[in-house]
C-alpha cells in the first residue's frame, strides 16, 4: 500500500471541477509532514513508515520524545502516526514528506475522530422511530421493550440503548480528491469527512479503490 499523509481539517467550501460543476470540499492542511522513523521487518516486525505533523513547544514533549525527533531532524510533533508498507515497498527516507504523492481525481480514505455528542436518546443515536405521541402516551423519545420475560430472559448484546454518542474512530472510505494545491498546503477532498474543525485526520490511498494512471 502507498504511504498516506497527515493533517488537520481546516473546514469546507466550494471549488468548481474541469467540467465546470460545482462540488463541495473539505480543506485539509496537509503542510510539514516529516519522516520520523522508518521500520523493517528484520529489526520491528514489521514494515512501516512513521509520520509526525504540526510543529508544538518542546517543553509539551518528554525527553525520550525529544530524541526521538532530534534523530529524525525534526522539531518536535504534536500529531504521530504510522503507515503499514507492503513487502517490497521502497521506504522513503527520514525528512520532509512531500504532498507530491496524491494526485486529482485519486480516491482516498480519510481516518479522524468524529464529533463528540454527548449522552444521547435511541431517537438520535439509533434513529429509532419512538412511541406514539397521542391517545395519552407518556413514551415519545423512548425505546420501549428490551427484553421478552422467560424468553430469552435476557437483554440481547448490541440492543440499541442511550448512551454517548460520537467521539469514537471513523473511516470515511472512496472519497475523491478534487484538487491538489502544492503551493498552498492543502488537499481539497471531495464531500465531508469526520471531526469538527481543527481536527487531525489521516488521509491515504483507498484501499477499495485503484490509484489512477499518472497522466490519466
Amino acid at each position: 500500500m502507498a504511504l498516506g499523509i497527515l493533517g488537520k481539517k481546516i473546514g469546507m467550501t466550494r471549488v468548481y471541477d474541469a467540467k465546470g460543476v460545482v462540488r463541495a470540499v473539505t480543506v485539509v492542511d496537509v503542510r510539514d509532514n516529516h519522516v520520523l522513523q522508518v521500520k523493517n521487518k528484520a529489526k520491528d516486525g514489521y514494515d512501516a513508515v512513521q509520520l509526525g505533523y504540526d510543529v508544538q513547544k518542546e517543553h509539551r514533549s518528554t525527553k525520550a520524545q525529544l530524541g526521538h525527533f532530534k534523530k529524525a531532524g525534526s522539531a518536535p510533533k504534536r500529531f504521530q502516526r504510522e503507515f503499514r508498507l507492503e513487502e517490497g515497498a521502497v521506504a522513503p527516507e527520514l525528512g520532509a514528506w512531500a504532498l507530491n504523492n496524491f494526485q486529482d481525481g485519486q480516491f482516498v480514505d480519510v481516518i479522524a475522530t468524529s464529533k463528540g455528542k454527548g449522552f444521547q436518546g435511541v431517537v438520535r443515536r439509533f434513529k429509532f422511530a419512538g412511541q406514539p405521541e397521542t391517545h395519552g402516551s407518556m413514551m415519545h423519545r423512548r425505546n420501549g421493550a428490551i427484553g421478552n420475560r422467560l424468553t430469552p430472559g435476557r437483554v440481547w448484546k448490541n440492543m440499541g440503548m442511550p448512551g454517548h454518542m460520537g467521539h469514537t474512530r471513523i473511516t470515511t472510505q472512496n472519497l475523491e480528491i478534487v484538487q491538489v494545491r502544492e503551493a498552498d498546503g492543502v488537499i481539497l477532498i471531495s464531500g465531508a469527512v469526520p471531526g469538527a474543525k481543527g481536527t487531525y485526520v489521516m488521509v491515504r490511498p483507498a484501499k477499495k479503490k485503484a490509484a489512477p494512471k499518472k497522466g490519466a
